[in-house]
């Protein structure tokens, strides 16, 4: 038998603390949506936040190596 699941979506297993799995059905409630909807949301937004934290350490790093160098304004640049 070959089954195929309905969704092409990715699924993983988790195990939430009893504090974390409780948090959740707050916020699940509150927003009436399903668990699985706001863990999803959570996730995202976790994820574009670790992806900010990244960028921003690669932009520190390029302005620490560009000490002593000429920059030019906004202006200067798209006249």
């Amino acid at each position: 038998m070959n089954f195929t699941m309905a969704t092409s979506k990715k699924r993983i297993n988790i195990t939430l603390p009893d504090d974390v799995d409780e948090f959740l059905t707050i916020l699940a409630k509150r927003d009436k949506v399903p668990k699985a909807t706001k863990a999803i949301t959570l996730l995202q937004a976790a994820l574009e936040f670790e992806e900010d934290m990244i960028l921003s350490r690669i932009a520190d790093e390029r302005v620490e190596s560009s000490k002593g160098q000429k920059f030019l304004s906004h202006e200067e640049f798209w006249s």
